[in-house]
């Protein structure tokens, strides 16, 4: 709050007023922080209590495909087991997201060859990508990149990031890693726009062309680079998106 000794009204009743101000700001504080500690445990068990269930279902689905049935019959049970898929991919993430943003303070950090850990994940996803006829152009500088990181949130950004090409190129894909440490990721999306690549960071935010996203992958890609005291951003320009991700050096 702020002080004076000064005897003109008009500082006075200034002073009340930004008083008043900040009084407000308080409290709406404490309201934020309360509903984000409420949404973070309502998110935590709402991923526990779907995971029980839909191991069960998933269990009883594999049962049924072994059995005789005919031929309609199968293809519901395969609708159906497509839709649950989904809802375990979503449970699964919601569980992730929820230990991210609980542990955000206990972060492992270790020198890391930021290089090698992109090179790795790029040939994780080497099948993946041939299957959708993606061939990827990489440009990586042969100076090593070391940065103070937590590995294995450094290869969890990074795969989400390929996922997201997955699910909107048009069927390429460039990775730059430059010796400043700034590393880019661009394809052609021609089925997004601004407003949608705006959004792209937002907690369950899909677009329709990716109609199996949890909406998490990129909001989890945030946290990880953020909690790493990193910077991540997306641009979009003549059909092009570009996510950029920046840590600064060790020294």
């Amino acid at each position: 709050m702020i002080d004076t000794s000064s005897s003109d009204k008009n500082v006075r009743h200034l002073a009340n007023t930004i008083n008043r101000q900040l009084r407000k700001l308080r409290t709406e504080r404490r309201r934020f922080q309360q509903g984000d500690l409420e949404l973070k445990n309502a998110v935590t068990n709402i991923s526990h209590d779907l995971r029980t269930p839909l191991t069960a279902i998933c269990g009883y689905l594999e049962l049924l495909e072994q059995e005789e049935k005919p031929e309609t019959v199968s293809r519901y049970i395969g609708i159906i087991k497509d839709r649950v898929d989904i809802l375990a991919q979503l449970s699964e993430e919601l569980f992730r997201y929820s230990a991210i943003i609980s542990t955000k303070d206990n972060t492992i950090r270790e020198q890391v060859i930021i290089n090698t850990v992109l090179e790795e994940s790029i040939a994780a996803f080497y099948m993946v990508l041939t299957e959708r006829h993606i061939v990827p152009k990489i440009q990586i500088t042969e100076t090593k990149v070391v940065r103070m990181l937590d590995r294995s949130a450094l290869s969890r950004v990074f795969s989400n990031l390929i996922s997201n090409v997955i699910k909107y190129s048009d069927g390429d894909l460039k990775i730059v890693l430059s010796e400043n440490g700034e590393m880019a990721f661009s394809n052609m999306a021609s089925g997004l726009d601004e407003i949608q690549v705006g959004r792209l960071f937002d907690r369950f935010y899909t677009v329709e062309t990716a109609r199996k996203s949890t909406g998490l992958g990129l909001a989890i890609s945030k946290t990880l680079v953020e909690q790493m005291n990193g910077t991540i951003s997306a641009t979009y320009e003549n059909g092009r998106l570009r996510i950029c991700i920046f840590f600064s050096d060790i020294a």
